[in-house]
């Protein structure tokens, strides 16, 4: 079962975490089945950018990014090349190292 290691985040995890989750789960499924609350405004159907996750290792075992979801990521705040949607990259059987970008195109949520 790959292994996601997740970058502090000031918020959904000040120290960092580490996850497990089977391949051919969502990086946003795995963070969510793990407690990790990313933001996925759009229930995870490909329509927003608030799972925008930047993966610094592993990227290349992931599925490939369609048009609709490059299309997306042209919105994503703090954009980078290995920047993808958390609800549309697929695990492999590869390690990552992710990362949550501070802020999203919904920073301005309820109870925030």
């Amino acid at each position: 079962m790959p292994i996601i290691k997740i970058l502090p985040h000031p918020e959904l995890c000040p120290q960092g975490a580490q996850v497990s989750a089977p391949a051919g789960t969502s990086i946003c499924e795995a963070l969510l089945d793990n407690h990790i609350e990313i933001e996925h405004a759009c229930d995870m159907s490909c329509a927003c950018t608030t799972c925008h996750v930047i993966v610094r290792e592993g990227y290349a075992s992931l599925n490939e990014a369609d048009e609709n979801e490059e299309d997306l990521l042209d919105r994503a705040w703090g954009l980078e090349p290995k920047s993808r949607l958390g609800c549309q990259a697929i695990l492999a059987q590869q390690d990552l190292v992710v990362e949550i970008p501070r802020y999203t195109i919904n920073h301005a949520r309820e109870n925030h």
